[in-house]
Formats: C-alpha cells, structure tokens, sequence
C-alpha cells in the first residue's frame, strides 16, 4: 500500500508540473501575441511617416515642375446660345501642369473654389489597373481622406457640402479626369505631391512594357 501510495503522489506531482508548463506557455504565447500586435502598431506609424516625408519631398519636387498658364474659363450653355453674355458660371482660378522629372507632361490641374480636375496629358493613356493607381493613390490617399469626411459628416462636424468627395472619369479602363472636391490647402499639398508621384510610376510602366 505504502508502495501504491508513492506511485500516486509522483503522478500527481507530474501532472501538477504539466499544468504549471501549460500556464507558463499559455502565459508566453499571450505576450508573444501582444509583442506582435505593437510591433505592429509601431510599423504601421513608421510606414505613415515615411509615406508623410515622402509626400514632403515630392512636394518640393512637384513644385519646380508645375507652371502657371492663363487660366481658361469655362463656358455655359447659355453663353453658347448667347456669346454676348459675358459672365461665366464657374470661374477656374488656376492652371498648372504635373509633370515628370524629365519634363514629361502628365496631366494638368485646373482648380476653382471648390473643385480640383486632374486632366490626364493628351498622349497619356493611364489604365486604371497600372500600379499604384488603385492601391495607393484610390485605396490609401482618395478614399481615406473621403471615410474621414464621412465620419465627420455623421457626427455632424460638417455639412454635406464641405464634405471631400472624389470622382473617375474614364473611358473603359483609361483614366481621363480625376475631379475633386472640398479639398483644403493641407490636402492639396498632398493630393498634388501623390497623384504627381503615381502618374510618374504609372508613366514608367507604361514605357517599361512598350
């Protein structure tokens, strides 16, 4: 009995330090996992400031590349009828171009008070499939920035009208116009300096596969 007694007692002790490994392991894996998430985390926020510099940087370079042209005025189909009449109904206030840093024509920007048009070049038929179109420029700049509005706009932070809004204007899969809305200055900055940097990589792939 005594004999009996001594096997019990060191199955118990092995099953008591199988569960104390299990605990420890449990324990390891929840702080394994936890590591993990702020890891990620950390790499999210290092890869949105690398993003942000490189807006910065390509601001700059967008700058040297853009030049100021008479700014055309749009005109109404009242005006067609009647060429007399001299008031327009939408006065564009600027032009400028996006070009490459080679000098390539990409597109041109005319700007209003509320509405940006990207007019793709003439000799420039950008597929809406080429990278980094659709995941870059669509997926992390345009429709961000419209989610945010869009959660300010149902808490009512703002109104439906000064709500940033994006639209494609394309024939079959050749981006034509990118026209947008309620930008401010800020987003300007970056949107310019983004959609600059994407139709220069696009423009690369374009020649890379002709």
């Amino acid at each position: 009995m005594i004999l009996r007694g001594s096997k019990l007692s060191e199955e118990a002790e092995r099953v008591r330090r199988l569960v104390e490994f299990k605990k420890k392991l449990e324990s390891r894996i929840e702080q394994l996992n936890s590591d993990l998430k702020d890891s990620q985390a950390l790499l999210d926020t290092i890869n949105s400031l690398i993003i942000e510099k490189g807006f910065k940087r390509l601001d700059a370079t967008a700058a040297s590349a853009e030049t100021v042209t008479q700014p055309p005025t749009r005109v109404t189909d009242e005006q067609e009828l009647n060429p007399s009449s001299s008031t327009p109904s939408l006065e564009i206030e600027k032009t400028a171009q996006l070009q490459t840093t080679g000098g390539d024509l990409l597109a041109n920007i005319y700007q209003d008070e509320e509405t940006l048009h990207v007019v793709m070049a003439e000799d420039k038929d950008f597929n809406i499939n080429t990278p980094p179109f659709r995941n870059f420029l669509i997926e992390r700049v345009l429709s961000k920035m419209q989610e945010r509005d869009e959660t300010l706009l149902r808490t009512g932070q703002i109104s439906p009208e000064n709500t940033f809004y994006f639209n494609l204007i394309q024939e079959g899969d050749v981006i034509r116009e990118i026209t947008i809305k309620n930008a401010d200055p800020d987003r300007l900055r970056e949107l310019k300096s983004s959609i600059r940097w994407t139709l220069e990589k696009m423009y690369e792939r374009m020649k890379a596969q002709s």
